[in-house]
């Protein structure tokens, strides 16, 4: 399925200007809170609607400002998983999975057929005649999941569903979503403010600040190649430091910066003003070959199992946050030699 949004809402404290494309198995909307994530999905799903633009399903306009075409939200075919699940608290599970379908006319034989494959579909056949208030929040999420795609949806639309479970249930939760959408062969606009949710469930990231879509990519171009910033900031841990190109040596770009000369094998980026480094790019006392190498004094670390967050300062007094998979202990106050790969050197645009 192809989804097309160019739209844009106006409020009187808030400007929503949105376009993205994707086909794409599943698309994180990715933003702080009040960014207009949510917004967009309600947009899409034709609960508001958007003052210009269009909005296109799978080749079929669903919303046309200039033609005047605005589809009602189950003309759309469209599977919404509310934030809060939206069930019907005196309604038992079948009764919640079939609502959509009994409000669309389906006949009884079919919907009882497509309550028991959705149901199936989430693991949850055992708890048909089971009462909401009776399900954990897990369970509940999982009958909302099946009431969503019952209705045979051309696009699942997700407004950050996991943001009520635990740690261990977030992560349940991700595996069986995406396999539903891969089983489904559903395209999935996932919403969430989580970047760890975004980059592990999105073929592709919209990335929203104040409204409007900062940048579009693979997980992977997001978080290696940022443009911005915030951009570099919202999806992952960050070293920014002042710097300029000042020519390129052995087809590599000369920084410098203010921890010293750097080289950056990123020879497209030169028109960058801001030197990103990631703090899992950082190595301490490496003896692998290196163009960027760099003295500085160990100052604290946090150990965090699977890694540990450590503290360097550099010779101008500049602190470097730098993450290891190792436990190891080192000593304050000591001197070590930090590096990084010319790989690893990015520069942004602002």
């Amino acid at each position: 399925m192809a989804v097309s949004v160019n739209i844009e809402k106006n409020f009187r404290d808030f400007s929503l200007k949105v376009q993205f494309e994707g086909s794409s198995a599943a698309i994180g909307l990715l933003g702080a809170s009040g960014s207009g994530k949510s917004m967009t999905l309600r947009c899409i799903a034709g609960i508001e609607t958007p003052d210009r633009g269009k909005i296109v399903i799978n080749g079929k306009t669903v919303f046309d400002s200039e033609a005047g075409i605005n589809l009602k939200p189950q003309k759309r075919r469209i599977g919404y998983l509310f934030q809060n699940y939206a069930l019907w608290p005196h309604l038992s599970v079948f009764e919640n999975v079939a609502f959509g379908l009994r409000a669309a006319g389906v006949p009884k034989k079919v919907i009882d057929e497509k309550v028991a494959e959705s149901l199936a579909l989430v693991r949850m056949s055992d708890f048909a005649d089971r009462r909401v208030p009776s399900l954990s929040g897990g369970q509940q999420q999982r009958i909302a999941l099946a009431r969503a795609i019952a209705v045979d949806p051309q696009v699942l639309l997700l407004d950050e569903p996991l943001s009520n479970l635990d740690a261990k249930l977030r992560d349940e939760m991700r595996s069986e979503i995406a396999r539903i959408c891969r089983e489904r062969s559903l395209t999935a606009i996932y919403v969430t403010h989580d970047r760890r949710e975004a980059l592990s469930m999105g073929d592709r990231i919209a990335l929203l600040d104040r409204g409007a879509i900062q940048q579009t990519g693979s997980p992977v171009e997001l978080y290696k190649k940022p443009r911005s910033r915030f951009a570099a900031s919202f999806l992952g841990d960050v070293n920014l430091l002042e710097g300029v190109v000042d020519g390129e040596e052995n087809a590599m770009l000369r920084i410098r910066s203010e921890i010293g000369v750097l080289y950056s094998s990123h020879v497209e980026l030169k028109k960058g003003r801001t030197v990103l480094i990631r703090p899992e790019n950082i190595s301490v006392n490496s003896t692998a070959p290196s163009a960027n190498r760099f003295e500085a004094e160990y100052l604290s670390g946090t150990f965090l199992g699977e890694r540990c967050e450590l503290k360097f300062r550099t010779e101008n007094g500049r602190i470097l946050d730098v993450n290891e998979d190792s436990s190891e202990l080192r000593e304050a106050g000591k001197r070590y030699t930090l590096s990084v790969l010319p790989q690893n050197i990015i520069l942004l645009e602002d």
